[in-house]
């Protein structure tokens, strides 16, 4: 009895035990979360939800690579000039014969019916233009017309049948960063197609060569026959005509430059319309700021366009600008060099308006200036424009073309200077400067000069 006793007493007493460690760990737990709220759910800061195993998306370039390499083809040049009997090219090359040569390029049909932009200097000297499609048809082509201080041409082939063509973009949106394919024919290797970035804008190559260049840089692989190819974004619309690399060896390095759509566009149009390019004239000279001619001009500003002088009764005189004032800024584009302020100008036709932020005295101020026709041109080493009515009266002729500068060093030794005035190229009077613009040294063969005097002198170039 005893021994039962003793049992019951063990077993009641850890019953009991088992009850009180259940209330109080177990059950003051549940009564805690009696209210039913949702819990947190703590996540560590770095911790990331994977739901599928992948990288990040790549680029594709495909869509645009299909859209753009059937409309860029392949420009072969012959030009065929013999032997040179002008006394310019004896006077500085000597009795040499000049074979016919070939040179090639690409182009990029921009219009069903056959229209091709391409670089001036890919047809330049051409006596015969031919042109290879990517589906291996080939053509005769002519040369619309050429401007080459854009370094564009344009070039018509004849056929029946639509042709595949690149619609243009913006290229003043274009980012640097931004992803973009160059599509030519270097070496003679139909529809090749590379990739690279944006890695600057506005780049001039050569800020002391007098040449309008706003170059878009890319580091998209281009070589000896990519000139006049194709520069598209990821959407395939041309952003720019490829046209020019650095390099030491001659072969591609990392940089190549592209001629923006807008000015390859605004030229193309100009050509086609009115003949030649219909430049807008701000009517500003001066000098692009940077650390040495803020110090000259004594300016704390490093950066926008100086102006030191204006041309009396045009845009900017008329505008209330002055000598001294710097420009900062034209619709909204930055202008930190002069390629800035000449390239975005390029893109621009006369008779239309500019909004130009300018700094005076420290304060800055807004304007609306507008362009006008561009009155000058450079032919054979020599600045020339069309007479004003003064100039007519005072000379008593209704036709010519003023020397107003002179670099043509044979033409200077003959006598030839600045006040003369160009009447007549190979027997033919001049008046206007489209006629002279695309004119080929090797064409000339005798102008008729006016002197200051009066007198007439008739220098020829042939032997």
């Amino acid at each position: 009895m005893k021994s039962f006793i003793k049992t019951l007493s063990i077993a009641l007493s850890s019953t009991f035990l088992s009850i009180f460690i259940y209330d109080i760990y177990f059950n003051s737990a549940s009564t805690e979360n009696s209210d039913n709220s949702p819990k947190p759910k703590l996540i560590p800061t770095n911790y990331t939800y994977t739901y599928r195993n992948a990288g990040a998306e790549l680029t594709d370039f495909t869509i645009a690579a299909e859209k753009t390499v059937h409309a860029v083809v392949h420009v072969k040049n012959t030009s065929s000039s013999g032997t040179e009997s002008s006394d310019f090219y004896r006077y500085f090359y000597g009795d040499d014969e000049f074979p016919e040569r070939i040179g090639t390029g690409s182009g990029v049909i921009v219009s069903p019916n056959g229209y091709i932009i391409t670089n001036h200097h890919v047809i330049e000297n051409n006596s015969e233009i031919e042109i290879t499609t990517n589906d291996n048809k080939i053509y005769k082509a002519t040369v619309v017309g050429s401007d080459p201080s854009s370094d564009i041409a344009v070039l018509k082939i004849n056929t029946d049948q639509k042709l595949p063509y690149i619609f243009f973009g913006n290229s003043d949106t274009t980012k640097i960063g931004e992803w973009v394919l160059a599509v030519g024919n270097p070496f003679n290797l139909n529809s090749t197609v590379t990739a690279g970035i944006i890695s600057a804008k506005a780049r001039d190559l050569n800020q002391r060569d007098g040449k309008n260049e706003w170059y878009i840089q890319t580091d998209a692989a281009v070589n000896q026959g990519n000139s006049g190819g194709a520069l598209v974004n990821t959407r395939g619309e041309l952003i720019g005509i490829n046209t020019a690399i650095t390099s030491i060896s001659g072969g591609f390095v990392g940089y190549s430059f592209a001629v923006p759509s807008n000015v390859a566009r605004k030229v193309f149009e100009d050509i086609i319309e009115f003949g030649d390019v219909q430049q807008g004239l701000l009517g500003v000279m001066g000098q692009a700021l940077n650390s040495e001619m803020a110090e000259r001009y004594k300016v704390k500003e490093t950066e926008g366009f100086y102006i030191t002088d204006l041309e009396e009764g045009l845009g900017a005189d008329l505008a209330g600008l002055r000598p001294n004032d710097i420009i900062k800024s034209v619709d909204n584009i930055t202008i930190n060099k002069f390629a800035d302020l000449s390239g975005y100008l390029a893109s621009k036709r006369p008779g239309e308006n500019v909004n130009i932020v300018y700094n005076r005295n420290g304060e800055e101020n807004e304007v609306k200036v507008r362009l006008e026709k561009i009155n000058r041109a450079n032919f054979f080493l020599m600045e020339v424009r069309e007479l004003t009515p003064d100039q007519k009266k005072k000379y008593q002729i209704q036709q010519g073309l003023y020397i107003s500068s002179m670099n043509n060093r044979w033409l200077y030794q003959r006598g030839v200077d600045n006040g003369y005035i160009i009447l007549e190229i190979n027997n033919r009077e001049v008046n206007k400067l489209k006629e002279v613009r695309n004119l080929k040294v090797n064409d000339i063969e005798s102008i008729l000069f006016l002197k200051p005097s009066g007198e007439k002198e008739r220098i020829s170039l042939r032997y």
